[in-house]
């Protein structure tokens, strides 16, 4: 079957639907999700029982990029500053100098067992050199496994941020398969460049964003999740377009955005939370749809071996010395060498070689998609297990709410208390959102003469308002008397 305009709506609200209900059951099998969204594609493909025929990586990669924009932003969306300041560093050093060694041993071990050029085989190695934030994000939350210590802020942060690095990599490299004469030393300033352009474009977007979201006055609630995707586009176009890392800037201007205060927060996290989910889905459909089993099983042997080095040799190479001069457990080190998951984003990145011709491309695609499933099938499904084995998970007695939970919590408050605002006080003609709230307190109810108004982040406080305030603690009370200026 060939898609057009007439069936394209149709094929894909199966496509989606089956994939939802087929990733519902999936964890009673111990099935990664996102697997199953994968296999959905590839049955619907040309080889498969749906006879879909597409083979066009240039669609593959647009539908890829725009996933990786939503995937990326609802990820730094949920990333918490109090919670990753801790292992920012060593998050940090894992989501760069850990992607280079494993994009250089792997590169060296592709060169030393195949055929290929060395600036091939780095060029295989940057691609897979990431973990992929959709699979690590999936799998951690969907298994819900409560990790001591900063374990997993720390891998979603490593898996949220280190996708630029690789993409920078992957370019670099590519650039030298087709210019070998050029040399290493000429792709350097093209690294610093887009690091130091993403990086800066990314905070100035964000503070870009947060002045516009606030600052300007919609009618409908449900366009401030529309604004924020387009700003999240520009945020990725705009870079790009001086050229910069846009995956970079993207992450960080949700990072930024996530840690201040927003009118309708709650509502753009939800919507992007959903969104992600969709686009995820869309992208391994999308992918699954692209591959040709028939092409994987020469590549097999060879993917298993390259699989087999970067799971038991260049992860736990790059961790050990990514993270040799902080201070980490030996079974914590281990179990961030396991979780080394790669999903969509390599392959997503293998298109590129195709688009620009180089003589491997489709046997690089077919390695790295065999890389991927593999990674995904023989870590995702035994995350739970090696946590349990090296004693990294919280008993269920204590385990603890994550930061996000805390975001999202609709539990009722614990400390309630009413406050009036007086006149001329420090809160009278400010709105909500510019009165910094802590996250564990809501103004329930506000009270303006006769009427009774439930306030949102835009909504104007003035003299006189008798505000009813919900906490979840007494100190968070305290907090919101200084907010008030009381």
């Amino acid at each position: 079957m060939n898609l057009s305009i007439e069936n394209i709506l149709l094929v894909g609200s199966i496509l989606l639907v089956i994939s939802i209900l087929a990733g519902r059951t999936s964890y009673r099998f111990g099935v990664p999700t996102l697997i199953l969204f994968l296999g959905v594609g590839i049955l619907a493909g040309s080889e498969g029982i749906g006879g879909i025929h597409f083979d066009d990586p240039s669609v593959a990669r647009f539908i890829g990029v725009v996933s990786l924009n939503f995937i990326l932003f609802s990820g730094g969306l949920d990333t918490n500053w109090s919670s990753i300041k801790h292992i920012f560093w060593q998050g940090f050093s894992l989501s760069t100098l850990g992607v280079l060694l494993t994009a250089i041993s792997m590169g060296t071990f592709v060169w030393a067992v195949t055929d290929f050029s060395i600036y091939e085989g780095l060029l295989l190695g940057a691609i897979v050199s990431s973990t992929d934030a959709a699979a690590v994000f999936s799998i951690l939350r969907s298994k819900k496994l409560a990790l001591k210590s900063r374990l997993r802020p720390m891998l979603e942060f490593e898996s949220g941020s280190n996708d630029p690095m690789a993409y920078v990599l992957t370019i670099a490299f590519l650039t030298l398969v087709l210019n070998p004469q050029a040399g290493v030393v000429s792709v350097i300033p093209m690294f610093f460049q887009q690091m130091g352009i993403g990086a800066v474009a990314g905070l100035l977007f964000g503070k870009l964003s947060k002045t516009m979201i606030n600052r300007l006055k919609l009618d409908f609630e449900g366009l401030y999740p529309v604004l924020v995707i387009g700003l999240m586009f520009l945020t990725f176009s705009a870079t790009n377009f001086v050229q910069g890392n846009g995956f970079l800037a993207v992450y960080i201007c949700a990072v930024y955005l996530s840690n201040h205060d927003l009118i309708h927060k709650k509502t753009i996290l939800k919507v992007f939370d959903g969104l992600a989910w969709l686009f995820q889905i869309v992208l391994f459909l999308t992918l699954g749809l692209l591959v040709f089993p028939s092409e994987i099983i020469p590549v097999m042997g060879t993917g298993l071996l390259i699989s087999a080095f970067l799971m038991i040799v260049a992860r736990p190479l790059s961790v050990i010395l990514s993270l040799i001069f902080f201070r980490m457990k030996l079974r914590e080190r281990v179990y961030v060498c396991c979780v080394g998951l790669r999903g969509a984003v390599p392959i997503v990145f293998a298109t590129y070689p195709l688009l620009a011709g180089i003589d491997k491309a489709d046997m690089i695609f077919n390695i790295v998609f065999f890389v991927s499933v593999s990674s995904v099938l023989v870590q995702g499904t035994s995350l739970g297990f090696i946590a349990r084995k090296l004693r990294v998970v919280l008993p269920e007695r204590v385990k603890r709410r994550q930061p996000a939970d805390l975001i999202l919590s609709e539990e009722a408050k614990t400390c309630m208390a009413e406050v009036v605002i007086p006149k001329n006080g420090y809160a009278a003609g400010k709105k909500v959102v510019d009165l910094h709230f802590p996250p564990t307190a809501i103004i329930a109810m506000l009270k303006r003469g006769d009427k009774y108004i439930t306030p949102s982040g835009d909504t104007v406080i003035k003299a006189g308002d008798r505000l009813t305030i919900l906490s979840e603690t007494r100190d968070g009370l305290s907090q919101v008397y200084k907010s008030l200026g009381i």
